[in-house]
């Protein structure tokens, strides 16, 4: 159950939320929100591979 909850979650970031890897954006430059979009994308893709 949880597992299916953060593969749809995934599906809805990839939809909603910019990919800053397409981008080419350094990790060093980047502001907050992007370094929490980034640190958000990362939890739901571990917890639905996982």
């Amino acid at each position: 159950m949880k597992k299916q909850v953060f593969k749809t979650l995934a599906t809805v970031n990839k939809a909603l939320l910019p990919s800053f890897t397409k981008r080419k954006l350094d990790i060093t430059k980047a502001s907050k929100l992007q370094l929490a979009i980034i640190a958000w994308r990362a939890y739901v893709t571990k917890n639905a591979l996982g």
